[in-house]
């Protein structure tokens, strides 16, 4: 810890140096957290509970952001680490070319996030709850990947309110691509002003890739297929998704909303839908399943005090073909549990870098009598306490 901090004190140093060169900007983020949660809580910092029959607590460094970019007249590369007690890791290191001649269009290649939906562009920075949805950190864990994307959109244009991303990735988060597969996304979006004190964005996403099979057994819906060539093929991967955010400035301050529903076909193992995200082709047996998950967020600035509220829902059912007490019949198991999460807190702003959160979740599990660890709602809501510095 010791150590981050002196860092991140050198950091500012340097970039007080570099002020003055407008191609080279040094920029990041620094999360202190202390969490508090139900003793089955999975909890962000620190490790897991050692005894649990008790609630417990822990402190750290959530994000210890980083960023470096240069850019010089249509070309610009950015790279960007994450710094915490946990070590060190990579979160963004990408070229990026401008393209004037096609109005704001661009080309992107190295890691970056995923171009599908909002939340996983939506900086943690700026996010008033602590965490991205259930849905999205298992659909897109680390929220990036591999790959390149082609972003096209007009410049005085009326047409410039759409902006269309194409992107070819590895599939497998920030590990390195290990597989001949890769998979593709497309996204949608439209930015449009509906009065000079509300604006609407709204976007379709779409994924289409697949999942290495590392064995021959492969439950599709519950039923098993066992074939030895099944063995190096694919499973598939596709997911359908809608997003929508509107802000609204009004006497009682801005109120902001997001939201997004994404459904489709995911692939996982028996006891977790998570997307690949890992250094080595799986072993396990492959479990496709029908899933289903959204949330809304709603934040409200408190008129001229420097303070919000949010508050948000989510919910993910990553097997929405059978419900509560199906669950761990014909091979389905723990990763079939459906979650729904609410959440709300305060907003703190300090000053222009610097604000503190408080926000306490309450998740609550789908209960089957056939799985003992879920015929009751396990206890593990967890509150969090967050201080931003933001330079």
């Amino acid at each position: 810890m010791k150590t981050i901090i002196i860092l991140l004190c050198c950091v500012t140093s340097v970039t007080e140096i570099f002020s003055q060169h407008q191609d080279f900007k040094i920029s990041g983020y620094l999360q202190a957290q202390y969490q508090y949660g139900e003793k089955d809580a999975s909890l962000k910092v620190g490790g897991g509970n050692s005894d649990k029959n008790h609630d417990f607590n822990r402190i750290g460094v959530r994000r210890g952001r980083l960023k470096f970019e240069y850019e010089k007249k249509i070309a610009s590369g950015v790279f960007q680490i994450d710094l915490t007690e946990k070590g060190v890791g990579l979160k963004d290191a990408y070229l990026l070319v401008k393209m004037p001649a096609l109005g704001k269009s661009s080309i992107k290649t190295g890691v970056f996030n995923r171009p599908f939906g909002f939340e996983i562009s939506h900086s943690s920075s700026r996010r008033l709850s602590p965490e991205r949805s259930t849905v999205v950190t298992t659909l897109f864990p680390e929220e990036r990947d591999l790959g390149a994307m082609l972003t096209l959109q007009a410049d005085q244009s009326p047409w410039s309110m759409f902006k269309l991303e194409l992107a070819a990735i590895a599939g497998n988060g920030i590990k390195m691509d290990i597989d001949n597969r890769k998979d593709y996304i497309g996204h949608l979006s439209l930015n449009k002003k509906l009065t000079d004190k509300s604006v609407l964005n709204a976007g379709i996403s779409y994924y289409n890739g697949g999942v290495y099979q590392g064995t021959s057994n492969v439950y599709k819906y519950g039923i098993l297929n066992n074939y030895s060539g099944n063995i190096g093929k694919f499973a598939k991967r596709e997911y359908y998704g809608v997003d929508a955010q509107f802000k609204i400035s009004t006497v009682l301050g801005a109120t902001y909303i997001y939201s997004e529903y994404i459904l489709g076909t995911q692939t996982g193992d028996k006891n977790s839908s998570k997307s690949p995200n890992y250094s080595a082709l799986p072993t396990n047996d492959t479990y496709i399943r029908n899933f289903r998950g959204g949330y809304i967020t709603v934040e409200q600035d408190l008129g001229l005090l420097p303070l919000s509220v949010v508050a948000k829902y989510d919910f993910y059912d990553p097997n929405n073909k059978i419900y509560k007490d199906e669950v761990g019949l014909d091979g389905s198991a723990k990763g079939d549990i459906a979650y729904q999460t609410f959440g709300c807190g305060l907003n703190w702003k300090i000053n222009e870098n610097m604000n503190a959160t408080a926000y306490y979740e309450w998740i609550t599990n789908e209960r089957s009598t056939n799985l003992t660890a879920y015929n009751q709602d396990i206890d593990d809501n967890v509150f969090t306490l967050r201080l931003q510095y933001k330079f």
